[in-house]
């Protein structure tokens, strides 16, 4: 093993390095990976901008990164299921406690959650990282590196789709068609959606959505009012949506998720946005369209490998962009000026291969 660990890190608001650190000694149910692809995140990028997001503060430098993927080189004493050489997608987030989220399945709403890349927690941006060897898929044969780190954006569109209640027949109306927007999309359309429509003010964006399986495109604009974009996509649909699903935040692309849904249906909020957001709530309730939130996710890995196992999801065109490790600050940069889709970080030196 070398002893070189090139990794990003965040010290504050702007301030983003690349250094070398020690590689980690894995404990008894951790394993140590060597990683091979780690995705951008806006999230990521957010930190890096503005040193916080919400409650989350960068107060300490941080390693950046939790869209990942990589190779077991070493297991812990107690880990039974995993050996050296196994190619594994890392679930993030991991519980620090048993509390009453865990065991009611919901440990993604556990206030104590360790999670990749938010503070004070280090993300797996960098050559070697441990890990919770029970948050470590091994990944199939077919399902590539950069397919297996995309489980995680992949997990959100997941998991808002359950959210929603997402099932076959149903109409879909997705808001933004950034990552999250696109792999609500594949989640919604591989769940049995029969019709999904989807906007954006890009349509570059609204491109990529239509290569993946988009049934209708949206092409919106910042002055547009959201009722008037409700009724465009109730006539693109021929009927109102039994689901939307809204993935920008921004406070009109609420308010045109609420008088889009069809009544009794569901709206699901996975954007984040502001913390008071103006919205017509009284619409929603005397048409009784449910107004559900998404954090994260949860107990989504496995079903998302099989998705990719089996090709009924295609994530690959969603990478646009490819730097290595050393090129990070570029890549930052890339994404930063919202070129493309997902900028991928390849961190393996000698396995830059998808």
């Amino acid at each position: 093993m070398d002893e070189d660990n090139l990794t990003v890190v965040l010290h504050s608001k702007g301030d983003l390095r690349l250094e070398q650190r020690p590689i980690p000694e894995p404990g008894p149910n951790e394993v140590l990976l060597k990683m091979h692809s780690v995705g951008i995140c806006g999230s990521d990028v957010h930190y890096w901008q503005n040193g916080r997001i919400g409650d989350y503060v960068v107060k300490q430098p941080m390693i950046l990164g939790h869209e990942a993927s990589g190779r077991v080189v070493k297991v812990g004493s107690a880990v039974t299921h995993l050996k050296a050489g196994d190619r594994v997608a890392i679930e993030p987030g991991v519980p620090r406690e048993v509390d009453e989220f865990f065991k009611s399945g919901h440990y993604n709403l556990s206030p104590s959650i360790f999670f990749c890349a938010t503070p004070p927690d280090d993300g797996n941006l960098c050559r070697y990282y441990k890990h919770d060897a029970n948050f470590c898929y091994k990944l199939p044969d077919n399902v590539t590196y950069e397919e297996g780190a995309l489980i995680e954006p992949l997990s959100v569109g997941i998991h808002a789709c359950r959210r929603a209640g997402v099932t076959l027949g149903n109409s879909v109306f997705v808001c933004g068609a950034g990552p999250i927007g696109l792999v609500s999309l594949l989640a919604a359309k591989a769940m049995g959606a029969s019709q999904v429509i989807i906007s954006d003010l890009s349509s570059d964006r609204l491109a990529k959505a239509k290569e993946i399986g988009a049934d209708f495109l949206l092409h919106v604009k910042k002055e547009d009012e959201p009722k008037d974009i409700a009724k465009k996509v109730e006539g693109m649909l021929g009927c109102m949506p039994q689901i939307s699903i809204e993935c920008t935040g921004v406070q009109s692309s609420i308010q045109t998720a609420i008088y889009a849904t069809r009544s009794g249906g569901v709206l699901v909020l996975v954007g984040l946005g502001t913390e008071m957001t103006t919205v017509p709530l009284l619409n929603a309730a005397v048409r009784e369209v449910d107004i559900r939130g998404v954090f994260r996710y949860c107990n989504t890995w496995p079903v998302a490998i099989s998705m990719l196992a089996s090709k009924k999801v295609n994530v690959k065109p969603l990478v646009t962009h490819r730097f290595p490790l050393e090129q990070a600050m570029q890549a930052f940069e890339t994404t930063h000026q919202g070129l493309g889709v997902k900028v991928m970080l390849k961190c393996d030196k000698n396995n830059q291969n998808p």
